[in-house]
């Protein structure tokens, strides 16, 4: 597994770009930036099983590991969704996919840590700096 992190600097509140991280409309619209049409099933509650999904019910499957509203929201994946079966487990322990949000004087540090296998390393090292892009265009509007 190869650990990318990603970071970016927004001039809002660490609970606006909270809810533009999760609530179900910005979410789509920020995360058009891997695939269109992106969502997810499930709720975030610590615990919980959660589906990261595209058009035709493909994408990720695991369990939302650590909820702290407007500080910190980790995912750990399971393994892989194909047309809307979640297949095995094969991911392991250390497909995390980690979201900590840091309130600063000029508005909020987020960080994004993925662990990925090195052939997703390019599809997320272009991705998510668009992602996160787009994630800070919503909260600054």
């Amino acid at each position: 597994m190869k650990t990318l992190t990603f970071t970016i600097e927004i001039n809002a509140s660490a609970e606006k770009v909270w809810n533009v991280l999760w609530e179900d409309k910005t979410y789509r619209a920020w995360t058009s930036s891997f695939i269109r049409g992106s969502y997810y099933e499930g709720e975030m509650v610590e615990g919980n099983d959660i589906r990261f999904l595209s058009p035709g019910e493909h994408g990720l499957f695991g369990i939302v590991e650590k909820v702290e509203p407007f500080t910190a929201m980790h995912f750990k994946h399971f393994g892989e969704v194909i047309d809307g079966v979640s297949q095995e487990k094969t991911f392991g322990d250390n497909a995390i996919e980690y979201y900590d949000l840091l309130e600063t004087e000029s508005g909020t540090k987020l960080t994004v840590t993925v662990n990925t296998v090195a052939e997703f390393k390019d599809y997320f090292t272009n991705s998510f700096p668009r992602a996160l892009a787009k994630v800070k265009e919503i909260a600054e509007s």
